[in-house]
């Protein structure tokens, strides 16, 4: 698993700039490897950065005809398993073909020698990315559409049979929860910097509290609303973006971290705790959670305290993750080592919820 963007207000499709001359692309080989491996490819082409992300560079390919999305792993050392972007294009491979929204993809290439790290390039999906969870400017009953298209979005993936796509390899099955607590412990201890008590103390609470397991499913691992492209103009989905913590496991998993955002409060950038949902237009918890069962079948979670302390948990390691970057030189920006800052906090609060799932 990689560190994610989920603090980055404006993530990874946020507008571009030029590129970052430690990102920077070789134009004559990359074209001529687009020429071989992507149908219809024709140059010449322009290279820009997307802004924001402090995981997988990303940049825009245009073409007189065409705009692609590239997604490369980061040059310099990385933790084992980060950065997988041949796992992104096998699943929305996998995904593209069963009509769920993504964006096409057209290749993968595991040759370092093109650009110095492997990538694969997809289409570029037009749409409307938002990145304020209170959905400013909107009336109540387009902000409530857009909630219930991302919550049916994310049942819809949690329906697939992994089998049945292709995907039964994609992750091990069984004892998922157990296996991330252990992942993202590992993840933090290789990233450590300073001593934060509350982790040590999670990091004894979740493994010894695990809850059942449930169906293997695909599990984005990021879905927010700001991973989404939404169609233009109607509350529809066009495309989910950033599947880099995907594998197979437990659908809770999701559906919790969707759920975090009504216990951040509404003073932060994306909370919505102490917000007036009703008068916003925005479904409450209860239906969230109704909707979401009733989509996928599925009983609603009763263990929504431990479910949120894990997910906080994940969070204050992907961003301690990110502190480690900035330690070791991959990361330098200053909103790198602003979320590097978070994990304290993140910790205390996920330690919070643990207390009441009864730490």
């Amino acid at each position: 698993m990689s560190q994610t963007d989920f603090a980055d207000p404006q993530a990874t499709f946020s507008g571009t700039r030029e590129v970052d001359p430690r990102h920077a692309l070789n134009e004559t080989r990359l074209a001529a490897w687009l020429a071989d491996n992507v149908m219809g490819f024709s140059g010449p082409l322009a290279i820009r950065q997307f802004r924001g992300g402090q995981s997988n560079p990303t940049y825009e390919i245009t073409t007189p005809a065409r705009t692609y999305v590239l997604r490369r792993k980061p040059p310099g050392t990385l933790l084992a398993s980060a950065h997988a972007v041949d796992r992104e294009f096998r699943v929305i491979s996998a995904l593209h073909a069963q009509g769920y929204p993504v964006a096409r993809p057209w290749a993968l290439c595991t040759d370092d020698s093109v650009i110095g790290s492997m990538f694969y390039v997809m289409d570029k999906v037009d749409g409307r990315i938002l990145w304020d969870l209170k959905l400013p400017g909107m009336e109540p009953a387009g902000r409530r559409a857009i909630y219930e298209a991302q919550v049916d979005a994310l049942a819809a993936l949690h329906r697939f049979d992994p089998e049945a796509i292709g995907l039964g390899d994609y992750g091990r099955p069984g004892n998922y929860f157990e296996r991330q607590v252990g992942r993202w412990t590992k993840q933090y201890r290789a990233s450590e910097t300073t001593l934060i008590p509350a982790m040590d103390r999670l990091i004894e609470f979740l493994p010894a509290t695990l809850p059942a397991q449930g169906p293997t499913r695909i599990v984005h691992g990021d879905f927010r609303l700001d991973n989404l492209i939404l169609h233009p103009e109607r509350p529809e989905v066009e495309a989910v973006l950033d599947w880099e913590l995907s594998t197979l496991g437990d659908p809770m998993a999701d559906f919790s971290y969707l759920l975090i955002a009504w216990v951040i409060p509404a003073t932060e950038r994306n909370g919505l705790a102490g917000a007036d949902l009703p008068a916003l237009g925005i479904p409450s918890v209860a239906e969230t959670v109704a909707r979401y069962a009733a989509k996928t079948g599925t009983a609603a979670p009763e263990n929504l305290d431990w479910l949120f302390a894990y997910n906080l948990f994940r969070l204050a390691a992907i961003c301690q993750g990110i502190a480690g970057r900035v330690r070791d030189g991959t990361a330098a920006s200053a909103q790198a080592r602003a979320m590097g800052a978070q994990a304290p906090v993140l910790a205390e609060a996920a330690l919070t919820f643990a207390r009441r799932a009864g730490a």
